[in-house]
């Protein structure tokens, strides 16, 4: 996604600053383009620094400022370094887009153990806790917008795990109760439901997805120009929530 396409200063996120978490790969690295390409600095977060770095250096290509803030956001002060990190150097963030998330191949009921649960429950739900807590002070007055990634799974379940579509289905309400708390704050939550994505996530599967079916689904530039389009809308307007399907799945 080059920026070249709009010129320096311009684009529907000009001037704002974001936060992506998930930025080395997927979805997460495909908004955080993708917002560059609409005039926005990106803080790119997530836990491979080299990854994450040559992301960032494509957001410098496209003539945006680029952070990088390698941290593990299941910890608990992960979330408050990264902000720290990318307010010093990119100035107050308006937007926060948590695309992290993972799965795991021993994921039915049968098989499923503790320490998978504690790893998906920590890294899907726990880890956008800590990155809410962190954010929202430093949001509020600014008409800030917290997007967050889940899955069509929560609205169409599916077999892709208890404890994935548990911690998915926690994001609404996670999303949901920041929004009641922090809307007279200028503060705007909003849950993105993606379909079947060609992301890494899918290698994780029990089963390899067939050939055939991956043709047909989303792409990370879909989720991510729906991240765009929610968090370049007007302080007065609000998306709850936004599914998002392949069309022939």
């Amino acid at each position: 996604m080059a920026g070249s396409e709009n010129p320096l200063g311009s684009g529907r996120l000009a001037g704002k600053v974001a936060l992506i978490t998930g930025a080395s790969s997927g979805i997460g690295q495909a908004t955080a383009l993708a917002f560059a390409a609409e005039g926005a600095d990106v803080a790119l977060v997530g836990r491979r620094r080299d990854a994450l770095d040559r992301a960032a250096a494509r957001v410098s290509a496209a003539g945006r400022r680029a952070v990088v803030c390698a941290v593990d956001l299941v910890e608990p002060d992960g979330a408050e370094r990264a902000l720290a990190v990318a307010i010093e150097r990119l100035g107050p963030i308006d937007v926060v887009v948590h695309a992290a998330g993972t799965n795991i191949r021993e994921r039915a009921l049968g098989v499923l153990t503790p320490e998978g649960w504690d790893e998906v429950i920590q890294t899907n739900l726990t880890a956008a806790f800590h990155v809410t807590r962190a954010a929202v002070p430093s949001m509020r007055g600014r008409g800030g917008r917290i997007i967050y990634v889940s899955s069509l799974a929560v609205q169409r379940p599916d077999t892709s795990g208890v404890a994935y579509q548990a911690s998915k289905h926690a994001l609404v309400g996670l999303a949901h109760g920041t929004m009641q708390e922090e809307k007279a704050n200028g503060i705007r939550a909003t849950v993105i439901f993606p379909g079947l994505t060609d992301t890494p996530l899918v290698f994780k599967r029990p089963l390899p997805t067939p050939p055939e079916v991956l043709a047909k689904a989303l792409q990370p530039e879909d989720v991510a120009a729906a991240c765009v389009f929610v968090a370049s809308l007007p302080a007065r307007a609000h998306v709850p929530e936004l599914p998002l399907a392949p069309a022939e799945l």
